[in-house]
Parts: C-alpha cells; structure tokens; sequence
C-alpha cells in the first residue's frame, strides 16, 4: 500500500522551518516571501511553534471554504478557529465549561439590565500580512469586529449565521433591510448599538436583554476579518473562502492545499503567543495533561497536515501505519478499537491514546415542512409525520450505524447544556403498529404493490438525504426498513456534504438526519433551530409553527433558570404535537491519537484544538 504522506517535507514546510532556526532570538528580522498570499510576515519572539513538530490529522469530509461567516460545516470551522479569532474562547480543561478572553483584554463588562456590554481589546495583535494590506503591518482593532458583525448581516453574503445577533443590536436590522432594498451594504454608516469608545473598546446596546451575548462572541463566525482582505476578494467567486487572512495562532499553506484532499496549517511566526495555564479536575487524565503541558508558550506544534479520508477503512488503516497522528472514530470503526466504551488493550499496549466525551449535540430527523407532500399543520399531514416517527427504531440505529456510540434522547436540548432536562418523557416512541394504525384512519391507503398512496389516490414517496461515505450509507438502509414498515416509498439520495448543506438551507431537501453540535452551551442554541425566523439559516427543517415561535421569543429575554425551562418544556410538546422533527440522540465522540500526541483532551465546543496541545518532535529523515 502506498503511503498516503510522504516523509519529506513539502517545499513550504522546509522554507519554514529554515525561516525559524534562523529567526530564534532575532526579534526584528521580517520573513519574506512565506506563501504566495502572506508575502511578509514579522517575527515573534513570544512564538515557539517548532517546525519539527508535525501534526497528522484527518477530516472525514471535505471542507467548504474559509471565511467565518460564511462556512458552515464542523471542519472548515475548525481551520477557521486556528486561522482567526474570537474575541473569547474556553478554557481548554474547565469542566463545566467556562468563557475566558481571546483577543479581549478581560471579560464584558455587562450593565444591570443585559442590554450593554463593554469589551476591551488587547493591543499589539496583528493579522497575517496579505497583499491587501500593501506592505504595512496591520493591527486588530475594534473597528474589524464591528465591520465583521455587520457583515454577517449583509444580505448580499446570506450568512448562516446572521441568527447570532439578528433582532438584538440596535440600529443593525434597519441597516440590513435598507441593504436589501439598495442591494448594497453600506459598512460606513455608524450604528447606535455598535459603539467605537476608541480604538480598543467597543460598546455593544441591546434592543432586549441578552444573558448569552458573551457566549455568542465565542463563536468563532464572529470572529474578525480585515475589511481590506474581503473587498479585495469578494468580487471574484469564491476568493474570499481561499484567502483566509486572520490574527490566530496558524496560517494556511495555500500553496499546498489540494482542495478536497489536503489542507496545510503553520504555525503563525507573528502570533503573539499564549502561557499555557489552564486547570482540570482531579481525574488522572487532567492532572496528566496539566503535568506535561503546565507553562509551555503555545503553540508547540510547528505543522499541521490535515487529509481528508472520507472513507473508514483509509482512515484506520493510515492511522494503524503511523500516517495518521489523530483521527475521530465515528461509529463503524468503534469495534475496531474499542471493548465497551474502552479502548482495547492490545491497542493501549502500543501507547496508543483515547479521548472519548458526549457530545453537545442532538442529532434530529425532520422532514421539510415546506415541502407540498410533508410539510404543512394539517391533521393528515401531522399524522403523516408523527406515524413515520412512531416507525422509527432509533435505538435500532444507534446499533447498527454507530455500534453503540451514541445515547438517545428525548429532549431537545442534550445534557451537558444550560437547559437540559433529564426528566423529560416524549409522548413519541417506537410503535410500528400504530404507526401503520394512523396512516390507515388519515386515509394514506395500501396499494396491490404494499405501498401507500396519498388521501387523493396520488404516489406517496420520500427522498432521503445522506453524506456519502458508509455513514450515509448505512443511514439509509436503517431508514428504508422503517418507511417499508408503513408502506412508504423511500428514495435514497446520497450528496456531497457540502452540496446537501447548501441544498438544506434553502430548503430543497425533504429530510436527513440533521446533527447539531453546541455553539455555546445554552439551551438557546438548540431551541433556535425550531424557531421560524431561522429558516434559510439553522431552521433545517424550515418550521415555522406561531406557537412555537411566540414562546422562543419571549425566551430570548429570559436568563437560564426554572422559568425559563418551562417554556422549553412547552415548546418541546409544541413539536411533538405537529411532528415537525423527531429528537434522535447524542453521538459519543471518540479520538483516537498516536503515543507521540501529548496533552490533548476532546473539547465539548472547541473544534481544531491545535494551540492547546503538543507532539513529539519527528524524526529527521536524513
């Protein structure tokens, strides 16, 4: 078998690694001609990435593009997340979670009320050199945040993620709509709700009260662009999701990406660097990490290799060989490695590592309610839904397409999150037989061929929607037994994952299994995905149910607590009741890493968590 990575370095890595040796201890030398889109880039002394230090990591799906605000999917965010920066993060080991500053010089300072919070910049943090800055060093400042905020509220980009402060700035809305009439964003005019202090301060006013509003400027879609990098880009398709220019810790080798096969990250010389001082709990793998990682300046790792291997089978044969650092492994290959939850003992042996947790995350079948043959709050068309989820044997699934790796729920906020109630019964659990009750009384009627038709005598059928890949595959198979148990004709419809996330916003699928994983950890992040103003953005499903959405808003004023969590109760029952989604469960993320991997702990939000651990050295191939 043929290595799937070579052992000598890529010209860019050995440009780099000349560049460092050289440039220890010479604060005022600059390095020339990095890559073709950072042409200088000015030593830090603070930085001791190593070159030395190799990464070996893997996506199990291509990625979308590289811009914040733009890029959806799990991975490109994860790049995006070393790439730029937030103005808070998480601490690396605090269990619960815990929000700590980034590019802030502190936490907000929030007013009585929750409607103003006022944040501090660091000084000195500089985005990566690009052509568009024509040769000057560039500062962070405020300025890029407010511009990076409005951003995600042009209508011209349709950001995903304008939900994060839609409704809540004041002055933005009206920014936005007036864009939408002009066809033309106007960035220069000044906002009430985004107030510049100076250059380092930012004061942000509320329209209502907002108790998460720090969390959100966690998310990494949030994090700051320089305006001169997109309005240089933006006007030929594509460019900006190509040129990520950012003040994080790494920086795209673009002369080594091959898209959708491999993606280069390096260490960022001009990073200002980070004592790495974080603190766990009492268990042995939080006291062995803090032990080997206490008072290293991060980052440590010098490069980072990421292959995309969309198949299992690749990806654990590379990462058996050694070509392969770290890898996620997603529920067929479970067996492969593990005994019950833990890893097996021939693999321990050979050093071998496992960081398993729960995700923050539900996993929920929809089916499109805006679709003329499944959507809709008609009683033939709730029965319809609700007779499908009644078929469904989730616990069946989770067997058979994650071997177990997973925990079903029944609430839509999993545990681990603000919000989470473990006590929740749904009224919705697997019952074929009146599944196939119900269809009979709503008139869905049984042809010679076993399948149903329509109450109009028309063809009844479903298209269901995969990633492709064995995942996907075996998605469907679970799937089709469950619509032939009620006679429904299913269709299998296997997709690029980016070509299923594009086609899902705009609501053209009809329904998948829609996984989301936790922005921040509140219950809000998960409720919002139901809620009717988010169609187009997180609303998968496309629900707009106006009970549903009366009781989301008025959570939106309400700080996490018992009356709040009633309503979601309530609003839980709301989607039971017209079988808008079906909750299905929880995966259990398991990443295995090879004996050289020191310090890493899967974090429950972070993605791409690079800065926060260290490898071994490799080996010189001379």
């Amino acid at each position: 078998m043929k290595p799937i990575f070579t052992r000598r370095q890529p010209a860019t890595a050995r440009r780099f690694q000349r560049l460092q040796n050289t440039l220890r201890g010479i604060a005022a030398i600059t390095i020339l001609a990095l890559l073709p889109c950072h042409p200088v880039v000015a030593a830090n002394p603070a930085n001791s990435a190593d070159p030395d230090k190799v990464l070996k990591w893997v996506f199990n799906v291509a990625e979308t593009g590289f811009d914040p605000a733009a890029a959806r999917d799990l991975y490109s965010n994860g790049v995006n997340y070393a790439v730029f920066e937030a103005l808070y993060t998480y601490d690396y080991l605090a269990n619960p979670v815990k929000l700590v500053p980034r590019t802030a010089a502190e936490l907000p300072e929030v007013s009585a009320d929750h409607k103003t919070y006022t944040i501090k910049l660091k000084k000195g943090i500089y985005f990566t050199p690009d052509a568009a800055f024509q040769g000057k060093k560039r500062e962070l400042t405020m300025a890029d945040y407010i511009y990076s905020f409005k951003r995600l509220m042009d209508p011209r980009l349709a950001s995903s993620h304008s939900w994060l402060f839609a409704g809540k700035i004041i002055g933005l809305d009206q920014l936005a709509e007036r864009a939408g009439k002009t066809n033309k964003f106007d960035y220069d005019t000044k906002i009430a709700g985004l107030e510049l202090i100076d250059k380092y301060t930012l004061r942000i006013h509320l329209t209502r009260p907002d108790y998460n509003l720090g969390l959100i400027l966690a998310h990494t879609p949030t994090s700051a662009v320089a305006r001169e990098v997109i309005e240089k880009y933006q006007d030929t398709q594509g460019q900006v999701m190509s040129n990520p220019v950012g003040t994080g810790p790494y920086l795209m080798a673009l002369d080594e990406w091959v898209r959708g096969s491999k993606i280069v990250l390096l260490a960022n010389p001009g990073f200002r660097g980070e004592i790495w001082n974080h603190e766990g709990g009492p268990s042995p793998e939080d006291q062995k990490i803090m032990a080997a990682m206490k008072g290293k300046r991060m980052p440590q790792i010098g490069r980072i290799e990421i292959n995309v291997m969309i198949e299992d089978q690749s990806r654990w044969l590379a990462f058996q060989n050694g070509e392969v650092d770290m890898f996620e492994l997603e529920g067929p290959l479970a067996p492969q490695a593990l005994d019950h939850g833990k890893l097996k003992p021939a693999l321990a042996k050979k050093g071998i590592q496992l960081s398993r947790i729960s995700d923050p995350e539900v996993t929920v079948y929809y089916w499109n309610m805006q679709d003329p043959v499944w959507g809709g709050l008609s009683k033939e068309k709730i029965a319809l839904r609700r007779a499908v989820a009644l078929a469904h044997n989730i616990a069946e699934e989770i067997e058979i397409v994650y071997n177990g790796n997973a925990i079903a729920l029944e609430f839509p906020i999993p545990p681990g999150v603000i919000g989470h109630d473990p006590d929740y019964k749904s009224s919705i659990h697997y019952n074929p037989a009146a599944a196939n009750a119900l269809l009979d009384k709503f008139g869905y009627k049984k042809g010679a061929d076993g399948y149903r038709t329509l109450p109009d005598g028309k063809p009844l059928s479903i298209r269901y929607s995969a990633r492709t890949g064995p995942v996907g595959k075996m998605q469907t198979e679970v799937w089709k037994k469950t619509y032939d148990s009620v006679g429904i004709h299913m269709k299998e419809d296997l997709l690029q994952f980016s070509e299923m996330l594009k086609a899902e916003k705009s609501c053209q699928l009809q329904t998948r299994n829609a996984p989301w994983i936790a922005d921040y950890p509140d219950g809000d992040n998960f409720m919002q995905l139901f809620y009717g103003g988010n169609i187009g953005s997180n609303n998968n499903g496309c629900v707009s149910i106006p009970q549903y959405d009366v009781l989301y808003v008025k959570t939106q004023t309400m700080p996490a607590g018992p009356e709040r969590d009633v309503l979601y109760r309530k609003m839980a029952r709301i989607m039971e009741f017209n079988a808008a989604q079906l909750v299905g469960f929880s995966r259990l993320r398991n990443t295995l890493s090879q004996p050289k991997v020191i310090g890493y702990k899967k974090h429950p939000i972070i993605y791409g968590e690079w800065m926060y651990f260290d490898v071994e050295k490799n080996k010189s191939p001379d």
